[in-house]
């Protein structure tokens, strides 16, 4: 495994798509760094991408193929590595979202902070990084 890793998180995944930048860094880092990504995870940014590529008036096929695209840089993880932390991330999560638990317990798992802009991780015991900041973790 590469000396950085990152668990991702599905808004991230739908950034990547929607955002040169995000796309950018994830290609930029790919042979340095892993980045983890839920089943779960991944089955949310596909569903919410394309409702909001389809609500824009886009293409959602497209966008879609962007994503599948960009599932070749990240490693998809099933349960089998995160599910013995589910009942640990849920209770870090609360009520705060527990649909968010598998990115939570993969963290957990494999021992590596968040790329999330999702608010809800925060004060869970796990570092967290958002789009603006990760490249300073990715650089070190």
């Amino acid at each position: 495994m590469p000396s950085r890793a990152l668990v991702v998180d599905a808004n991230i995944l739908i950034r990547a798509v929607l955002d040169n930048r995000v796309r950018t860094v994830i290609e930029a880092y790919g042979e340095s760094a892993s980045f983890f990504v839920p089943e779960p995870a991944y089955l949310e940014a596909e569903e919410h991408l394309a409702a909001l590529i389809a609500r824009r008036g886009g293409d959602p096929e497209r966008a879609l193929s962007l994503l599948r695209a960009l599932s070749r840089l990240v490693e998809l993880i099933g349960a089998d590595v995160y599910g013995a932390y589910e009942v640990e991330a849920r209770e870090r999560l609360g009520t705060r979202d527990p649909e968010d638990w598998p990115v939570l317990a993969a963290a957990l798992a494999v021992g590596c902070p968040i790329w999330t802009e999702d608010t809800d991780f925060f004060g869970c015991g796990v570092a967290t990084w958002t789009s603006s900041r990760v490249e300073m973790f990715l650089r070190r």
